[in-house]
């Protein structure tokens, strides 16, 4: 019933689905939901179980309930953790006569609540669909087993968590240097243009100046080691670049 699990069991109950949870912690529930006092009180009788904890805390979680699991229902891992782990837990749920699916959550969900965009995979996840979709969910349907739509989160994470940092490194060298303002403009500009070709031009132009960036960002990461800024995503940018232009690519 953390910050996702309280608001993705709000919104269910406020449709009208019979809700029940169980968190470890002292916490209060969302109005229309049931408390229990287990794992397994919280998934007997339930045609969809949904584990939105931690991915520590999912196998631990899984074999609590389990034995309890309504033959015929659906265990939905809906926790952010590596496809082989999302493959681990279907293994696991396998081997208890449990039908799992791997549900990926591919946005924030402060805002969004049950509405936010998922994707999910493995056996049980046409009922995942079938289950939520009429309560106003957003949940689409990926071919292949367990861990497929974890490795889609996961791609897209590289992209749009590497871009954050890159955001968070630059901005804070910016405020050393006393033209934070200026490089927050500049920046939102920048996405602000951005198209589908934007990709494309990344990218070859990557491969196609690598040398000459190589260098650029080893300047950039030697500015900000003397503006007292760690270049954390500067030297990675530096190295990766190093390689392309190694390779010829």
């Amino acid at each position: 019933m953390g910050e996702a699990g309280g608001a993705i069991a709000g919104d269910l109950a406020r449709a009208g689905a019979g809700v029940r949870a169980y968190d470890p912690a002292d916490v209060t529930v969302p109005d229309g939901v049931t408390a229990t006092g287990s794992e397994a009180e919280a998934v007997a009788g339930a045609q969809l179980v949904l584990s939105v904890n931690s991915a520590s805390a999912a196998d631990d979680a899984l074999r609590a309930g389990a034995p309890a699991v309504t033959e015929g229902a659906v265990w939905a891992d809906l926790n952010t953790a590596s496809p082989g782990a999302k493959r681990a837990l279907a293994a696991t749920a396998a081997e208890h006569g449990v039908t799992f699916a791997d549900v990926a959550i591919m946005a924030p969900v402060p805002g969004r609540g049950l509405r936010v965009p998922m994707l999910t995979c493995g056996e049980g996840a046409g009922t995942v669909v079938r289950l939520l979709t009429p309560y106003g969910a957003s949940v689409d349907l990926v071919e292949g087993e367990a861990g497929t739509a974890a490795e889609r989160k996961l791609l897209r994470s590289v992209f749009f968590k590497g871009m954050a940092a890159a955001v968070v490194e630059a901005l804070a060298a910016g405020r050393a240097a006393g033209c934070e303002e200026w490089l927050r403009e500049n920046i939102a500009g920048e996405l602000g243009r951005a198209d589908a070709a934007t990709v494309d031009r990344l990218v070859s132009g990557s491969h196609r100046h690598a040398v000459r960036r190589t260098s650029e960002m080893a300047a950039a990461t030697e500015m900000l080691t003397a503006l007292g800024v760690e270049p954390a995503v500067a030297s990675a940018s530096r190295d990766l670049l190093a390689r392309l232009a190694a390779a010829g690519e």
